[in-house]
């Protein structure tokens, strides 16, 4: 019998397909707004540029080097400016809407549904996300998912983000839980592996393009379905 009372899982990319979400809003995002006149070349073009530049961002945010609402703007007005459009009103504008869509969407990662219906009745399932407290909720109740979950704990909640022991210990405190009956399933080594290991609680971690790593993981998969051979 497994001696886990708790499991903690991230959100984007583990559960919630983001990448597949956030393509089908930016593509709506380009032709909505129209940015072929603005000079981007067409959505592909379009969704690589932001993809890299989001990317960038979100390394600045998680070390506490920009705030979010910054965040939000800055990656639409840079990918424009790639495009030689210089116009930060139009970024915001572009940044609101993809706030407004991309939770609305529903793509999880495969194996999503089956994998939550036969955990649910074995342990107690939470969520720790660095991802915005607005939309987080959205996600998970417009992809059909929020009634698996008893807490969502997010990176706002505690002041900090993953790996900070900050929003473990605050996972652990709502949730009743402790490090050595938890575990963690994330899809980043730097934040969900690493944080989770910082505060003595094992981790599983998700490598569905199995990308090479030295980190010292408690158990790894590529596909969730594997879980069930775990847990």
């Amino acid at each position: 019998m497994s001696r886990y009372r708790h499991i903690f899982f991230d959100l984007d990319r583990t559960l919630w397909d983001f990448d597949t979400n956030s393509k089908e809003a930016l593509s709506e995002i380009y032709t909505d707004f129209q940015l072929e006149r603005e000079g981007v070349i067409d959505a592909v073009s379009f969704i690589n540029v932001y993809t890299g530049i989001n990317e960038q961002l979100w390394k600045a945010y998680r070390l506490g080097n920009i705030h979010k609402a910054l965040l939000r703007s800055l990656r639409f007005s840079k990918t424009l400016e790639h495009f030689g459009c210089r116009n930060n009103e139009l970024g915001v504008s572009l940044g609101n809407r993809y706030l407004e869509l991309s939770p609305m969407k529903t793509a999880l990662m495969p194996h999503t549904l089956e994998v939550l219906d036969h955990l649910a009745g074995r342990y107690k399932l939470h969520i720790i996300t660095n991802g915005f407290d607005e939309v987080q909720g959205i996600k998970l109740r417009q992809s059909g998912i929020a009634g698996f979950f008893q807490e969502v704990i997010t990176s706002e909640m505690a002041s900090a983000r993953k790996p900070d022991p900050m929003v473990f210990k605050l996972a652990f405190a709502k949730t009743g839980s402790a490090a050595a009956t938890s575990v963690m399933i994330g899809d980043d080594l730097d934040t969900d592996i690493s944080g989770a290991r910082g505060v003595g609680m094992d981790q599983v971690y998700f490598n569905p393009a199995r990308k090479v790593h030295n980190e010292d993981v408690t158990f790894e998969i590529e596909n969730l379905s594997e879980l069930k051979l775990i847990l």
